[in-house]
């Protein structure tokens, strides 16, 4: 029996659940009046249901269609106002013991070099990084206890921390790391992880277990019942993803709410995040292996349903896909995105020739941050690199209630305005610049507390002059 509130992966996640909803949303794809009563709920701001929101990702009534791109938009923006949160990752080593078969950092993959970074080369990274200008980074390692230990993970990030470059700073450190223990989230959460992440790739266990022939990440239980333990852990701000095109995306769009729906349950708040990546090239994988794959269009209708089905959370999408794609999806529901992004270990100080990569996948999008950022604003988005609700305590259920409220871009647009502007004096190309600065401007007129914005006048005065790191 599917049970949202149960600590078990297969009574949360339940196979017979899920595929009860395909069958059931296949069989009401053209049923109109059904699907506008869905719609309308949906406009009530509150989410939907699993099923609900599958019913909506089968419509095949094109007017209907069209009706839920147009309202994932008016979602985002009601949630998110035109902010695009920037990140990048950073991976510190490739070394891995799984089995992963659409992963080229495999255990049997004997050619691929396998790389760790010191602390003095996370050093070097970090500092190529806030020379970017980049305030937030995503962690990413293999999994291997032996040469990728919690320990170095924990010493990492206080080194990160502790790095202070000209202007710079990593003010936020996203950790995408294996699953792991309650005692282990926990040492995450006294080092100051901003968010958890972790992909669970697939939700159908059968396919899961194919999937991962070999390695602790073979464990379906263990590894679907992770963020449970990293709640447990103290980290309240969790997030999810699968990598589109290992399974059938109905099946995973439908695990992923009910991954969601779980959270609800049994903690009370949602994802901060969800990823959604794409199977895409790399060392030793061809995503043609893979015979799930999915067009654009069908990647861009899952982006538009689950921003309306889980409107409070954040959306990723990194630079595995390409600049029209990006571009596509950030009308439907995302709200942060990778910007100068390099997928192998030291690659931001030491850029690999094709030969010799370390790299998880290939990059898609190869734009410089700065590249990333004009063209964001030249589309009528305002890059933010605000950290600042991690850094006051506004997250897990604190962050939720103000953003189901409607309450968080109270703090949002100031915050990002300001964290522009930072970028904008301290790395911005003059073309950047120039882009920029009128943008600012034409945002305030979005802060209708005249407190507020008098002090963000202010202080983007005060940025001019020098001083840094202001935040609501």
């Amino acid at each position: 029996m599917y049970d949202p509130k149960s600590m078990k992966a297969e009574d949360f996640i339940n196979d017979a659940e899920i595929q009860e909803t395909i069958a059931w949303a296949e069989s009401h794809k053209e049923d109109a009046e059904l699907i506008d009563a869905v719609i309308a709920k949906a406009k009530l701001l509150k989410g939907l249901s699993h099923r609900e929101a599958a019913l909506l990702l089968m419509c095949t009534l094109e007017d209907r269609n069209q009706e839920i791109f147009h309202l994932a938009k008016e979602i985002k923006r009601k949630f998110y106002g035109d902010r695009i949160v920037m990140f990048a990752p950073l991976y510190l080593s490739n070394y891995c013991v799984n089995g992963c078969v659409y992963c080229p950092y495999h255990a049997k993959n004997r050619h691929i070099p396998r790389k760790k970074l010191t602390q003095d080369e996370i050093r070097a990274e970090v500092i190529a990084l806030q020379d970017m200008g980049h305030k937030r980074l995503a962690l990413e390692t293999g999994e291997d206890p032996v040469n990728c230990p919690i320990d170095y993970v924990l010493e990492s990030i206080k080194t990160i921390y502790s790095i202070k470059h000209r202007n710079g700073a990593i003010r936020r450190v996203n950790v995408n790391i294996a699953a792991t223990t309650v005692e282990n989230y926990r040492k995450l959460k006294e080092a100051g992880i901003g968010t958890y992440i972790l992909f669970q790739e697939t939700y159908n266990k059968k396919s899961y277990e194919e999937l991962h022939p070999t390695g602790p990440k073979s464990d379906y239980a263990y590894h679907t019942e992770a963020h449970d333990r990293a709640m447990q852990g103290g980290i309240d701000d969790v997030g999810f993803g699968v990598l589109f095109g290992l399974n059938l995306y109905k099946y995973d769009f439908v695990g992923l709410l009910m991954h969601a729906e779980h959270m609800e349950a049994v903690f009370g708040v949602g994802p901060h995040t969800i990823s959604v990546p794409r199977i895409c090239p790399a060392d030793d994988i061809d995503p043609g292996d893979f015979d799930n794959s999915i067009s654009d269009a069908i990647f861009e209708k899952i982006v538009a349903c689950i921003r309306v089905a889980v409107p409070y959370t954040g959306m990723i999408i990194s630079t595995r896909e390409s600049q029209k794609v990006r571009e596509a999806v950030l009308n439907l529901g995302i709200s942060q995105i990778s910007g100068g992004s390099r997928t192998s270990v030291g690659g931001y100080v030491h850029p690999e020739s094709e030969g010799e990569s370390s790299a998880q996948f290939d990059v898609s999008d190869h734009r410089t941050l700065d590249e990333v950022v004009a063209w964001l604003m030249e589309l009528g988005y305002v890059p933010s690199f605000c950290t600042a609700c991690y850094r006051e305590g506004r997250t897990g259920d604190r962050f939720m209630s103000l953003c189901k409220a409607g309450q968080i871009q109270n703090c949002c647009l100031p915050n990002a305005l300001m964290t522009l502007k930072e970028y904008l004096m301290d790395y911005a190309s003059d073309r950047t610049r120039a882009i920029g600065e009128p943008l600012i401007g034409k945002q305030l007129a979005g802060i209708t507390n005249e407190k507020v914005l008098s002090v963000v006048r202010d202080r983007l005065k005060r940025i001019e002059e020098g001083e840094r790191d202001f935040r609501f």
